[in-house]
Formats: C-alpha cells, structure tokens, sequence
C-alpha cells in the first residue's frame, strides 16, 4: 500500500511517499481502508532535530477490511472514524476500543476530521473543566482545530465563548458558528477585553492553545474557582510565570490534556463518554465539524505546507 512518511523539524515537516505492506491486526485491533485522513498540528510542528521518519497521520475514517481476534463489535464494510497509526495510508489499524462508528450523514471528510479533536475537547470541557450551560468559555487559538472544536462543543453545552486569533477574518468566520465575543490578538493582552465581556467576573474556563506566552494572561482572566487546559504550544513557548496568589486565592485549577502518557484503557474511557454526551448531536445533524480544505491523497504535502502556513480555520482533511 502506499503511505507517507513524516519527518517533523523545527524548520518544517519533510513528507516522503512509500509503498509499505499492509499492516495485519493484532488481537484487539481493527484494519481500515481509509477513506479519509486528516492533520494535527502537534504531529506536524516541532521535533527533535536528527529524529527518524515515520508513519504519519493520527486520525481517519473508512472502512473496515478485516477485524484481530477477540474483536465483536465490529465486521468488514461498517463505517468508522477513530485514532489510528499511520492515517496517511491507504489501510491504517485501530484499537476497537477507541474506534466509533459513523454517524448517519456524516460524510467520510467531516468524519476525518473528529476524532482527535473533538475527544481532546471533550476531555477539556466536559470530562476535567465540568463546563456547564451559562459558563463562560475563553479559547485561544480559537481558529485551530482544537480551538473550532472547543468552541462548537462549548455552544453544545450551552456556554458563552470568546476567542482570540491574530485574524480578524477568522474571528468573523467563526461569529457564524456562535463565537460569543471575538478578539482579535495574539499577544498577552486580552484580560481587559475579557473582563469587559463578562460584566468583570472572568472566565469559567480557559483552553489554551497558544502555550507561555499567553498563560500569565489566561490565569488573570479566571474567574473565582476557573479551570485551566494547556493543550497547544502554537507559540513554542514551553515555560511560563505561575501567580501563585491568583492560583490561591481565586482556587483555580490548572490541567493539561494529552494522549501521550494515558493507557489504552484511559483513551478509551473517553472515547465511551463522547459516544454517550456528544454522538447522539452527531446523529441528528445538530453537530458538524468544520473542515478548511480539502486534498486529494496525492498533494498531502500540500495539505502539510497549507498547516504550516496557519492559514486554516477548523480542519484540513486529506481523501484517500
């Protein structure tokens, strides 16, 4: 089959085209004619200098070829979207466990595009930051995958959200999509705006994007017992100062969201709870994800260079 290989660096991301055999699924696992795959700036941006190729792509949606042993849930031809190894291939292979089946009307490009984002979201919002309807929702970034994400699942719950991009084209895109109040900034100097918008009370909570630069701003903008999620470091800034009083006096709480470290078991607890809360919206057409841009497997470089440039609002989705 063929699959592209990635190179992350600090200057950019190499891509090389393979042809690789078709991996077989181990015990546990589903094999996936993918369909549609879609990119994540974390796979993409950064890396250690002198790293080795691999395969790339984290997510996609397509459909099953073949099941490992042990797999009942799901058969040859169903319809899923979940994390994977190697999404930017022809066949990739899924945990069952973490694998979803795809909502009816959702095509296989808007599927692509929900996985990692929307469970990262999930686990922001609803599972640690216990946001609640009339909460408010401060996002950084919010024109990033996550960011999109986290501002159609905050308007889900029923949250009043304000986002920041650099772009004010971006914000107003995003105004459609029930973006509450747009700031248009990426330096640290959002607290006043944001303390303005919310009649000085603050934010309930904070997902972060944008990394250090922005953090010491973010935890000035909290409101009494507000939630923090580190999640992106758009900036490359992987040190920021602490208020130790603010965090003290205002009982703040400061979490950070990946997949990196957590067990099999651990992704697919929260897998179990976006399928509970967040498929039946899928379902009935209430939810749909945002996808940029579009390209044929062939250009996926383009796609990488079109990340690269941060030009995107939402996701960009490659079809296989």
């Amino acid at each position: 089959m063929k699959a592209y290989w990635i190179t992350p660096g600090p200057g950019g991301t190499a891509v090389e085209l393979r042809e690789t055999p078709t991996p077989e699924p181990k015990a546990g696992e589903v094999l996936v004619r993918v369909r549609a795959t879609s990119l994540n700036r974390g796979e993409l941006l950064g890396g250690k200098p002198g790293a080795p190729p691999k395969p790339g792509g984290g997510e996609g949606a397509g459909e099953v070829v073949t099941v490992g042993e042990g797999v009942t849930a799901f058969g040859a031809g169903d319809r899923l979207m979940g994390r994977c190894v190697g999404g930017f291939a022809e066949h990739a292979l899924m945990d069952a466990r973490e694998a979803m089946r795809i909502p009816t009307g959702l095509g296989w490009e808007e599927a692509a595009a929900m996985p990692l984002t929307f469970l990262v979201s999930y686990d922001m919002l609803v599972a640690q930051g216990r946001l609640a309807a009339g909460q408010w929702l401060l996002v950084t970034g919010v024109a990033s995958g996550v960011g999109v994400a986290s501002l159609q699942l905050g308007k889900l719950l029923g949250a009043r959200v304000i986002g920041t991009s650099g772009s004010a084209e971006k914000l107003a895109r995003l105004a459609k999509l029930g973006l509450d109040v747009g700031l248009a900034t990426r330096a640290p100097d959002f607290h006043d705006a944001v303390l303005k918008a919310t009649d000085g009370r603050g934010v309930d909570l904070v997902v972060n994007n944008v990394g250090g630069t922005v953090f010491a701003e973010c935890i000035r903008s909290m409101a009494f017992q507000g939630r923090l999620a580190t999640v992106g470091y758009m900036d490359g800034a992987l040190q920021a100062p602490l208020d130790l009083e603010a965090l003290h006096s205002k009982r703040l709480t400061v979490f950070g969201v990946s997949n990196r470290l957590r067990t099999a078991a651990q992704r697919a607890e929260t897998v179990r709870g976006f399928v509970r809360d967040v498929w039946p919206h899928l379902d009935a057409g209430r939810l749909r994800p945002l996808v940029d841009r579009v390209f044929v497997f062939g250009d996926l470089p383009a796609a990488v260079r079109f990340m690269e440039s941060d030009a995107q609002v939402g996701k960009i989705v490659v079809r296989v």
